[in-house]
């Protein structure tokens, strides 16, 4: 709903911010967790207040007696309100309101458009600003989508038109030879066409042949079936392979040979000589691919090589035996023939190895380790394969395993084996439940203007009383120096005395001949020497007057006081009404225990769980990271890791077009459509979203 506004209106009296002086906005986004949208604001003052929040959109505004305090941004929050909504003021629900009085007036007001309220200068009856803004950027980014859409489509246009003009068929490619889709050609006695891309062959079958006299059938160079051919005399003898002997009448019917007298011999049982030695497949043969020459006695014969057989009686041409469609091959169980030129080879199945060429048997990858199962799951051999289950105490489908704490890592630690935990810098512990003390373990040491202050997590030296800081804020407390309280009338001393001015503090000195009452002024009220009082606005501290100065501390807390008040020492109180949950469900915390969650630091209050952003150690550096896992911002030296830069808009970058950028500034690579640059002090940053792709 862009444009729904809710006001949330009370008319209460004096708050207590639970122990921060804040007003804290709960609220959950669209698809997130929980959101926390904090106003410093200090409302205990003893007087009644006005105070509503409106919500229009992403814009949240506080208003305190129809005056605004705050106008944010934030992420759109979650409008679907029911109607018998109940609202709270305090520690989120009815049980624990933490504030004074008596809440007198509440309203919910859900608007359309605009809103009216009882303070002026809340009556809208148009959109927001921030509702305009969010139209005028919603309508930025479709006019952006719809630029980069008519550009993709303008390009796809072009090539389409180029496409109308080209012919795209599919080629076939035969012993170097390329030919055209559909057209025909004879590979020895095959007669094969080109379909799509393959090559489909099918034998030649000849036709029958009758002769006329003095002619016979007989194969010519080139051809695949035989012709006729006139008559000619036939070596007697042996004949060659696929020829029939004949005899002939007489010495003058012997064929002419081809061959140097030197070699030609007389044969005992022959009527013809022979060629003995003479190479004729040298001279040059018929024999096509897949066959082998042979030197005879008055001639070449040829021969198919194993594994292929004749397509025509000479042997010239000769094809493939597919040994494993046909039955002629020797592959045992647990294999696959596959046939190949002239043979074929047993493949083992999946999950098998090799014994011999025919046979294969059962491979355990678990005892080879040839698994992909997890170092932290089990391995169990099965027939063709095997299985992966995780060990007890991890989780995961056997090929990724990973840890089980049970949720009880704390405070960031990670789960690194069954119930043992990784903790963050800054905690220890089985669960990382003990924040590190830095100060008592004596890691640091702070100057000595300044004190150790213990944090979760971390630590840092804050300005003792009667300093501050001269901001450069240096790690150790260097940076913090003298306050003059007397100059910056900062001082308790009553008026019959003189402020002097001490290192860390000041002192109310009489003058001389003077009797001096040693009484202080606090809240502009006199407070006399030695007496002790409760704040107003903070029953928790008590103070006292000595010698001028005022003295205040919180108030020590005794749990084994039965009247101990309960609201300063929630630690003390027994009641398990007053114990909270912790948010994974499976601790408890006694009130007052603190811890911290999803970078927020928590403490149970009378059985409610107040939370509020973890407080991080300053980062002086200009790329920061904020390391997966952790809460605070880590220095980086390489600027394209960095998460955050402090922007130095001197340092500026040269893009791939010469065109200077300011540091922070970002823009598209050229050529590219999903790759995004950015300059980050001088540096530039380039990075492929995947989401684009």
């Amino acid at each position: 709903m862009p444009f729904t506004t809710i006001i949330f209106a009370f008319f209460c009296s004096t708050f207590y911010s639970g122990q921060k002086s804040e007003v804290r906005l709960h609220f959950q986004a669209k698809g997130q967790q929980t959101h926390t949208e904090i106003f410093p604001y200090t409302l205990a003052d003893n007087q009644w207040h006005k105070l509503s929040v409106a919500i229009s959109a992403s814009h949240v505004t506080l208003y305190v007696d129809c005056n605004r305090i705050y106008e944010r941004v934030v992420s759109v929050p979650v409008m679907d309100i029911p109607e018998d909504t109940s609202l709270w003021i305090g520690q989120r629900n009815s049980a624990h309101g933490l504030f004074k009085g008596v809440m007198q007036d509440v309203q919910i007001l859900v608007m359309p458009q605009g809103y009216i309220t009882q303070c002026p200068d809340l009556n809208r009856t148009c959109p927001t600003c921030n509702d305009f803004h969010g139209l005028v950027q919603k309508i930025m980014e479709l006019q952006d989508i719809l630029a980069k859409t008519s550009s993709k489509l303008s390009l796809a246009e072009e090539r389409m038109n180029g496409l109308d003009n080209c012919y795209c068929e599919r080629t076939c490619s035969v012993k170097g030879v390329t030919y055209r889709e559909d057209q025909a050609w004879t590979d020895g006695c095959k007669n094969c066409t080109c379909s799509n891309g393959t090559v489909q062959c099918e034998t030649i079958v000849c036709p029958p042949l009758e002769c006329p006299d003095g002619s016979v059938p007989a194969y010519v160079a080139g051809e695949c079936c035989k012709n006729c051919q006139p008559k000619s005399s036939v070596l007697c003898g042996v004949c060659p392979q696929g020829h029939t002997m004949h005899k002939v009448q007489n010495s003058g019917d012997c064929p002419e040979l081809n061959c140097p007298e030197a070699e030609q011999v007389t044969v005992t049982d022959r009527c013809c000589k022979v060629c003995r030695g003479h190479d004729f497949c040298a001279e040059g043969n018929t024999c096509m691919e897949h066959s082998d020459c042979l030197n005879l006695e008055a001639g070449a014969s040829c021969s198919c090589k194993e594994g292929f057989r004749p397509l025509r009686s000479d042997n010239a041409y000769c094809e493939d035996i597919d040994e494993c469609a046909e039955g002629k091959h020797y592959c045992r169980e647990n294999t696959m023939c596959v046939n190949t030129p002239g043979s074929f080879m047993c493949i083992c199945h999946t999950g098998y190895i090799r014994i011999d060429d025919y046979s294969c048997t059962e491979h355990d990858e678990c005892v080879s380790e040839q698994h992909n199962c997890d170092e932290n799951a089990l391995c169990f051999n099965t027939v063709g394969g095997h299985s992966c289950s995780c060990k007890p105490g991890y989780t995961g489908n056997g090929t990724i395993c990973r840890a089980l704490c049970d949720g009880l890592c704390l405070n960031g630690g990670s789960c690194v084996s069954p119930n043992t935990c990784m903790c963050t810098q800054g905690f220890t512990g089985k669960r990382c439940e003990t924040d590190i003390d830095e100060c008592s373990e004596g890691f640091v040491e702070c100057d000595s203007r300044a004190t150790c202050v213990n944090l979760p997590g971390w630590y840092h030296c804050e300005c003792r009383d009667g300093y501050h800081d001269n901001g450069m804020f240096s790690a150790n407390g260097e940076s913090c120096e003298d306050i003059d309280e007397c100059k910056a009338g900062r001082s308790t001393c009553a008026n019959d005395t003189v402020c002097f001015n001490l290192d860390g503090g000041y002192d109310c000195r009489c003058p001389h001949g003077h009797n001096c009452t040693g009484d202080c002024i606090h809240d502009n009220k006199v407070k006399h020497n030695g007496q002790i009082w409760v704040l107003d606005n903070d029953r928790c501290s008590v103070c006292s007057c000595q010698m001028g100065q005022v003295m205040c501390r919180r108030m020590v807390c005794d749990c084994e006081n039965p009247t101990v008040d309960l609201f300063c020492c929630p630690e003390c109180d027994p009641r398990l009404s007053s114990q909270c949950l912790h948010q994974n469900g499976l601790l408890t915390y006694a009130s007052g225990d603190t811890w911290t969650e999803n970078c927020q630091q928590c403490q149970c209050l009378q059985g409610e769980v107040d939370c509020w952003p973890l407080s991080c150690p300053p980062a002086d550096c200009d790329f920061t990271l904020v390391p997966e896992g952790e809460c605070c911002a880590h220095c980086v030296s390489d600027p394209c890791q960095a998460h955050s830069v402090r922007n130095d808009i001197t340092k500026t970058c040269e893009d791939e077009h010469g065109i200077t950028r300011f540091s922070g500034s970002s823009w598209l690579k050229h050529g590219t459509e999903c790759t995004l640059c950015q300059c980050k002090n001088g540096h530039i940053c380039c990075s492929v979203d995947p989401m684009c792709l």
